[in-house]
């Protein structure tokens, strides 16, 4: 008997099985996300990092999935200290005396801007209706660029709750004094002038503090905080020295970091907390799947979590043809509206494409699980597109595509067709509505 679905073109059964999606100010928009409601961690990923119809749709979807579905955790692809001062302004908490102002590293845009500020006005409110601080819905970050903000919130509290310590934590970090605004810098003197490191130093304060956390045995929210920034001083004196080692050390370092972070947020909540999860598709989307893995050597967030979370672990993708985006040309160099050329022929992005003006639909959930005979067909690895902070257009082929099979690298992909940036601000670009939206609006 002839296999039918071998004759059918693969746009065709993309199109077929194409979920519509409506309109993202739609109260519905985040219905078909419901099928993911029931897992322990949901990672929803992004192909750029500066699409507002990428934020806007994880913000809705989040917003369902903590209104609805009991989710208390959203854990982002920002540094550990500005999340910290997002999420004291969500939960109601008073911000810490000298702190400074969160999402002031490049890239900005990436976290400050309009569409990220909505949502934390949202579960700002949604929090104020909970009077059980266990229950309200949190924001915290996975990464570790910002050493710096770190090492001064550790700083901090050891110096209100312990003068001695302090003192001792101090010198500790007094090691990376000089690279605390530069830590590309230490990696590089590491690397390159045989600098001794920094390395015993802080992993002896990371011990410290951990075991101080230990003997509290409470959930103290500033020593947990205080305890987190120094695993994340640890985590970033390695990634910083691995940068110059050359090969997938430092990216594996980074998303074992990220994933660390976030199975102890999970753990920590006890066995009915359950995570929403922003980053980038390179970091949710399973990397053994992708070039990252079967080329470089490369894991991440999403692999790590199949392993530890198993069929309680749902990935999914975002994706788009064209349009525009934030961006930079080269890192530490001004934000840009590019515009994002069409997909190229041979990818995920123009199979999209097409089968969607073959369905009429310019927004979509593929969901490869509910079509057997599709999932086969769309396993054949093609080119993917990824757009992180840097944009360049005239090396798109060589800068921002790899293979993939999108079936075993996600559990779903969300289509929109066309896209804008999203909206970024700052000092001269004030949010709206002042102190509801801070910190942003600050």
């Amino acid at each position: 008997m002839i296999d039918s679905a071998r004759h059918r073109s693969l746009t065709a059964m993309i199109a077929a099985a194409a979920e519509p999606l409506p309109t993202l100010d739609d109260p519905t928009f985040a219905e078909l996300f419901d099928r993911f409601a029931g897992r322990r961690v949901v990672l929803l990923g992004e192909a750029s990092h500066g699409t507002s119809e990428f934020y806007r749709a994880r913000a809705a979807i989040t917003r369902r999935l903590i209104e609805r579905h009991g989710f208390t955790i959203v854990a982002v692809e920002a540094d550990w200290p500005d999340a910290a001062a997002v999420d004291r302004h969500i939960r109601r908490r008073p911000d810490r005396p000298g702190a400074e102002p969160p999402f002031q590293r490049f890239p900005t845009w990436m976290w400050r801007n309009a569409e990220v500020a909505a949502l934390v006005a949202w579960m700002r409110q949604h929090n104020a209706a909970i009077p059980e601080p266990d229950r309200r819905a949190g924001f915290y970050g996975l990464d570790l660029y910002n050493m710096s903000a770190s090492i001064t919130a550790v700083l901090a509290y050891l110096g209100e709750v312990d003068p001695e310590a302090a003192a001792v934590a101090r010198e500790r970090y007094g090691c990376l004094t000089p690279w605390r605004t530069e830590p590309a810098g230490y990696g590089r003197a590491v690397a390159r002038s045989g600098y001794r490191g920094c390395e015993k130093a802080v992993i002896a304060q990371c011990r410290a503090l951990l075991e101080r956390r230990l003997a509290d045995g409470s959930s103290n929210d500033g020593l947990v905080d205080a305890a987190q920034n120094a695993r994340l001083i640890a985590a970033a004196e390695r990634y910083y020295r691995a940068m110059y080692d050359g090969g997938a050390k430092s990216w594996n370092l980074r998303d074992t970091h990220m994933f660390e972070t976030l199975r102890q947020l999970v753990e920590a909540g006890g066995p009915q907390a359950r995570a929403v999860v922003w980053a980038h598709n390179s970091h949710i989307g399973d990397a053994r799947a992708t070039e990252m893995g079967s080329l470089r050597a490369e894991l991440n967030i999403g692999q790590l979590c199949r392993a530890h979370f198993g069929d309680e672990a749902a990935l999914v993708g975002f994706g788009t043809h064209v349009g525009t985006v934030a961006a930079a040309t080269d890192w530490d160099g001004p934000m840009e509206i590019m515009t994002v050329r069409p997909s190229h022929r041979d990818s995920y992005e123009r199979l999209c494409h097409e089968a969607g003006r073959e369905a009429g639909l310019t927004r979509f959930l593929l969901d490869p699980r509910r079509d057997e005979a599709l999932r086969r067909r769309l396993s054949e690895p093609r080119l993917e597109r990824f757009i992180g902070v840097i944009y360049r257009p005239e090396t798109e082929l060589a800068s921002h595509y790899m293979e993939a099979s999108l079936p075993q690298q996600f559990d779903a992909f969300a289509w929109f067709d066309e896209t804008g940036a999203v909206t970024p601000l700052g000092p001269d670009r004030p949010a709206p509505g002042g102190a509801e939206t801070y910190p942003f609006g600050v």
